[in-house]
């Protein structure tokens, strides 16, 4: 059964990734890029003193996506674009995910358990998880063919 559920989330996750890479993200000349990028710009402008220091990692991790976003798709023929469009999705998703953990942690206050968990896991995101979306922005900005040249019968 988890084979079976492995192959169907695999594909899935592919399908979804080319079409955040491929249609949403260009939609109305990039409209709901824009429109989540001032959410997130909204949630860092208002953060507290404590947390300026993740505030300016996600003010750098949208920048990159959004250069990334831009790279990908510069001059580049469809299949160059989306070849890498899974990496993306996981930059996109964890820069997501960095935003939440922002917004959240700004009602987290006192010392209750709860309060002190949702800070501690906010942290280990933030010290842990976003900073790979360097590596994964890597590939999609420079159109790295490697994934793409691997003939299909190699498989």
């Amino acid at each position: 059964r988890d084979n079976r559920l492995n192959m169907i989330h695999e594909g899935t996750h592919g399908i979804q990734a080319m079409d955040l890479l491929g249609r949403k993200v260009l939609m109305e000349e990039g409209k709901g890029l824009k429109l989540l990028a001032a959410r997130m710009q909204a949630t860092i402008g208002r953060v507290s003193p404590d947390w300026q220091a993740e505030a300016r990692q996600l003010q750098d991790a949208l920048q990159q996506v959004g250069a990334a976003t831009q790279a990908a798709w510069q001059g580049a023929q469809p299949a160059e674009a989306l070849a890498n469009a899974v990496p993306y999705l996981q930059a996109f998703g964890h820069t997501v995910m960095a935003w939440i953990w922002l917004d959240v942690v700004q009602s987290a206050q006192g010392d209750a358990p709860a309060a002190v968990g949702r800070r501690a896991a906010a942290r280990y995101f933030f010290r842990y998880e976003l900073p790979k979306i360097g590596a994964w922005l890597q590939v999609v900005s420079t159109r790295d063919p490697t994934c793409a040249d691997v003939p299909e019968d190699a498989f």
